[in-house]
């Protein structure tokens, strides 16, 4: 048994020898295989080519809103506040009693003047019968010339005292008139200054309140010289110029939106150009005119005003998100041939909604990239996915162009 056992013990760890050597020739081999690079697919780009389409210009400026009228409501007449007809702040029409001060004293003296018209005019009829009854006695020679011209100088007295008096009547009812104090005009009328039962135009006017009309409403914005000769150029090119808008009434269109808004949903027109320029500033004053019937302009904004200058016929516009800028200027990045991406760089202009004017560096069958921008490499191959650029906005949203640089814009070609 002893024997059996030695055998089988010495036949094992052949067997484990065995293994080892061919596991290890196994490694051996293993390890003198090369390792293959397999390059990655080229990145996968979205491709479009530039929007035609064409594009207003506009010249840009900052303006303050201003009503078209501003009025003191004052009191001209000494009493004690009886009654206020508004609430501060509200939207009134023209003719609406704001304030009312007490008026007793002011019809007293009204009903005084009729009473002594009434007088007047009495007198002045017994002086009439007087003087026809004394000018047909002096034609038949019964009286003295002497009575007729009494007579006649005593009509004229009494005509005298009912134009005196009819003149005091008007003088009270106007004091009466402005016991009661009425709205001049359609407005708002700002909160008021003096409470019911205080005592107003005693040493002078008193102001009450003031009522502001803002529907429509003035912009008021300035043009520096250069901006003056850029668009007197501008509107050369149309046949128009300054003095024509000025004195035949030409209107000029502008679009008005407020400092925080990107959107120039409000719409008026050049309605005043001042006749000259303003010594201390340089600048041209202009006012513009716009509808606020919903009154979302409120009197005192700055707000951004755009004037049209120009226009593109074709402009050729991409996402405003594909063009970046380095230290060189802008650019976009273009597929080529083979798929090759290239670095274009481009003039910029304005912005269309999400879309920006390219004036220089583009064709309208180039392939610019609008998405994974970040994978499009100078110089490498990429795989294009055609997609498409941003909607166009409505027509009526023109672009804005530089103030500075309208004029080199102002042209039918990109």
């Amino acid at each position: 048994m002893v024997q059996v056992h030695a055998e089988v013990s010495s036949k094992a760890g052949r067997l484990k020898v065995v293994a080892c050597i061919l596991g290890a020739a196994l490694i051996v081999s293993g390890c003198n295989e090369r390792n293959q690079y397999a390059a990655p697919p080229p990145a996968k780009v979205t491709i479009a080519m530039p929007t035609v389409m064409p594009v207003t210009l506009h010249a840009e400026f900052t303006g303050n809103t201003a009503p078209v009228s501003s009025v003191d409501l004052e009191a001209r007449v000494q009493g004690f506040l009886e009654s206020i007809g508004y609430r501060d702040g509200e939207a009134v029409r023209k003719g609406r009693v704001l304030f009312q001060i007490e008026k007793d004293q002011y019809q007293a003296q009204v009903d005084l003047q009729k009473a002594q018209l009434d007088s007047a005019k009495a007198k002045q009829a017994n002086a009439q019968r007087e003087f026809d009854r004394q000018s047909t006695l002096g034609q038949r020679e019964v009286t003295s010339q002497r009575s007729v011209d009494d007579a006649r100088t005593n009509l004229d007295t009494a005509n005298a005292l009912v134009a005196a008096s009819e003149a005091n009547l008007k003088l009270a009812e106007t004091s009466l008139a402005y016991a009661t104090v009425q709205a001049p005009s359609d407005g708002v009328v700002t909160r008021h200054l003096a409470d019911v039962g205080a005592l107003v135009g005693s040493s002078g006017p008193t102001k009450l309140a003031t009522i502001l009309q803002v529907d429509p409403i003035y912009v008021y914005f300035n043009l520096s010289e250069q901006q003056q000769i850029d668009l007197r150029d501008s509107l050369a090119r149309q046949g128009k110029t300054l003095r024509s808008l000025r004195e035949e009434e030409q209107t000029l269109p502008i679009t008005v939106a407020l400092s925080a808004d990107t959107a120039f949903q409000y719409a008026g027109r050049i309605d005043y150009i001042a006749p000259q320029l303003d010594a201390a500033t340089g600048t041209l004053q202009m006012r513009a005119v716009l509808e606020n019937k919903a009154v979302n302009l409120v009197p005192g904004l700055f707000v951004r005003v755009r004037v049209p200058i120009g226009k593109i016929d074709e402009a050729l516009l991409v996402d405003d998100t594909a063009v970046m800028s380095n230290q060189t200027g802008s650019y976009v990045m273009v597929v080529g041939n083979n798929n090759v991406v290239e670095q274009r760089p481009v003039t910029t202009g304005p912005v269309e909604g999400q879309l920006r004017v390219v004036t220089k560096g583009l064709a309208a069958g180039d392939k610019v990239v609008i998405g994974a921008v970040q994978r499009a490499v100078a110089g490498n191959t990429v795989t294009p996915v055609v997609g498409a650029m941003a909607a166009a906005p409505d027509a009526a949203k023109p672009a804005t162009a530089a103030s500075g640089s309208a004029t080199s814009l102002d042209k039918t070609k990109p």
